[in-house]
């Protein structure tokens, strides 16, 4: 499976000790690209368990939907 995300950051995202969960002790990254406190995980990524192989998904106003096809704009539409 795999997520179309888009981003708008043109630059990194620095940690600072604040960032450290106090709990756990540690920082989690987001690695799904669904969290509303991007680029921290906020748990967003088990909404996407039950994705299939080989289908590609887009997440919009909290609705997932299958998508059959990505064109970028380099290449050539099929139309």
């Amino acid at each position: 499976m795999t997520r179309l995300v888009e981003l708008d950051e043109t630059g990194p995202r620095r940690l600072d000790p604040e960032d450290i969960d106090d709990e756990k002790g540690d920082v989690a990254v987001c690695q799904c690209g669904l969290s509303d406190s991007f680029p921290f995980c906020d748990g967003s990524h088990r909404r996407t368990h039950d994705e299939d192989d080989g289908t590609t998904y887009v997440y919009e106003d909290g609705e997932r939907r299958a998508v059959e096809r990505v064109v970028t704009s380099d290449e050539e539409r099929d139309d």
